[in-house]
């Protein structure tokens, strides 16, 4: 008799996944289109384009008031971001 190694597909997923380096890219376009949910409707209502480089999600915020409040708010939005995705992906926030 031998022994199999049974692993779950998700298991597997994430390991071709890792292997191919399509982790990272993946994480940060989960993270990018949890921003709605995280800020809520209106914040997201006043954001324009979002991008990731360097570890620093750039956030372009069309009301000067609103990029403001979110400025004081980083951290706690940097925080939530991260548990959205499960791992430590941005370490910080920049609002243009």
């Amino acid at each position: 008799m031998f022994k199999r190694d049974v692993k779950s597909l998700s298991d597997v997923l994430n390991m071709v996944l890792r292997k191919e380096g399509l982790e990272t890219p993946l994480l940060q376009k989960r993270l990018i289109d949890g921003w709605e949910s995280v800020t809520g409707k209106t914040v997201a209502r006043y954001t324009g384009e979002k991008f990731i480089r360097n570890q620093t999600l750039f956030v372009k915020i069309s009301n000067p008031a609103l990029r403001a409040d979110l400025s004081m708010m980083k951290s706690q939005l940097v925080k939530r971001l991260n548990e959205s995705v499960g791992t430590m992906l941005i370490t910080d926030i920049r609002f243009c």
